[in-house]
């Protein structure tokens, strides 16, 4: 191997995020609780959610389906069927991703296109639907992530380093979108209707490259939980994805981060200045905070997405980056947590434009 060459360090120059217009969190809240009909689980519901940390969650639904009116999408005969849940998905997905790309200072120059997307499915895919309307290169070379689940973010950010890193001339669109309130599910269950309250719709991109200053991508992590693969689960059935989000992983999470042989990988040689934990929700963040025996704050910017956006899945780690990158840390860890129970994670700290 030829080592004559420096080491390139593939960086987030820039970050920008976009949400639909439509705040549903409130309604989604009465909609649910009309689910219950036990008094009992229905102020529970409304108990458990006024304490869930979040204060706004956004979707691509409007009008009256955003308002879950009688004969609206989720107010008609039946629920909706997945292929009318991915005929939205294909309407509503490129619109809301070129959003947040028209938010960043430039794609001039993009060189690759890297899509995460795990709540819907078309073809031809998103990553072609938005090259052409960006009218990037023909030439410009796309990769697309789906399924993954929320830490899908992180791996899309990592495919990007591997990108710049095998390449340094690479230019890198980066871009997770995802339209989770396609996926709402009729059901009494309580901790069913619990985990769908804290999703949300929301789209982030990102340009990594190997010049400029920036937020540097570094060493990835990745660990998966012995006999975990029922806590989370993301199935494909007749009427949408239905997600299960077992009470369970807050417990069994905080447990797995105490543990020192994971702690010792995810903190490195030194404690990290900053940490960009996927809020995957209230009490994910605090079992985290537990695990990792963090400082009260240190998950400040992750908290705040939670209450202004909510869990967008694999965008919303990318939401947390936007906030930490405006302070520039030398030193941190991005973790989200998916399927299963697993976790992928990233290092990161800024590198100066000569770096």
């Amino acid at each position: 191997m030829d080592d004559s060459h420096p080491r390139v360090t593939p960086r987030i120059q820039a970050i920008a995020t976009a949400v639909p217009d439509c705040d549903v969190h409130a309604r989604y809240t009465h909609w649910a609780e009309e689910q219950l009909t036990d008094p009992r689980k229905a102020a529970l519901f409304a108990r458990m959610e006024s304490r869930g940390g979040i204060d706004h969650r956004y979707s691509v639904l409007s009008g009256g389906d955003a308002a879950m009116d009688f004969g609206s999408f989720y107010m008609s005969n039946g629920s909706p069927s997945t292929s009318a849940r991915m005929h939205r998905y294909a309407e509503a997905a490129p619109d809301l991703a070129l959003k947040a790309i028209a938010n960043l200072p430039s794609t001039k120059g993009v060189t690759h296109l890297v899509i995460a997307s795990c709540t819907g499915f078309m073809a031809p895919g998103l990553d072609q639907v938005l090259a052409r309307q960006l009218d990037l290169a023909s030439n410009v070379e796309r990769v697309s992530i789906g399924f993954m689940g929320c830490y899908a973010g992180i791996t899309l950010l990592r495919t990007a380093a591997h990108i710049v890193r095998s390449d340094p001339s690479a230019r890198v669109l980066a871009v997770s979108v995802e339209l989770c309130t396609l996926h709402l599910q009729e059901t009494e269950d309580l901790e069913s209707l619990l985990a769908m309250g804290q999703f949300a719709d929301g789209a982030a991109a990102a340009i990594v490259c190997a010049e400029g200053e920036g937020l540097g991508l570094g060493e990835g992590l990745s660990a998966a939980l012995e006999d975990s693969k029922d806590l989370i689960t993301w199935t494909v059935g007749d009427t949408g994805f239905a997600m299960h989000l077992s009470g369970a992983v807050p417990g069994r999470l905080a447990e797995a981060l105490d543990d020192p042989a994971l702690q010792a990988t995810i903190l490195g040689d030194e404690a990290p200045q900053a940490w960009a934990v996927h809020p995957g929700g209230r009490s994910v963040l605090d079992a985290a905070e537990r695990g990792l025996n963090l400082p009260s704050d240190a998950l400040n910017a992750s908290r705040g997405v939670l209450s202004d956006f909510g869990n967008m899945s694999s965008a919303t780690v990318i939401f947390v980056l936007e906030r930490l990158m405006r302070d520039r840390p030398q030193s941190g860890v991005a973790m989200a947590f998916g399927p299963g129970l697993a976790m992928e994670g990233l290092r990161f700290g800024w590198v100066a434009s000569d770096a």
